[in-house]
């Protein structure tokens, strides 16, 4: 039995299906520093620099919820049947 290689060819997938892989369906958890606030969610309030926080994003990037909780962030995406993921 032989291995199968899967090659990921970017030029054959275009930048519409890639943000609408997942939608509905995958939000992911991307821990963010207080300062970069207002360019993800510019409707919050004034927070103060300096703080790590949490913003919930849908599969298209889209900001959802802003949390000092990472696990905050994960109950928000389960209670909205969405899986969520991590990015670093």
């Amino acid at each position: 039995m032989t291995e199968a290689e899967v090659v990921f060819e970017p030029a054959g997938v275009s930048i519409e299906a890639l943000a609408t892989l997942g939608e509905g369906h995958i939000a992911y958890v991307k821990q963010i520093r207080s300062e970069d606030v207002p360019g993800l969610f510019p409707q919050a309030p004034h927070i103060a620099p300096g703080l790590k926080l949490y913003a919930l994003h849908a599969a298209d990037g889209t900001p959802i919820m802003l949390t000092d909780s990472r696990e905050a962030a994960i109950a928000n995406a389960w209670s909205n049947e969405l899986q969520a993921v991590s990015v670093h």
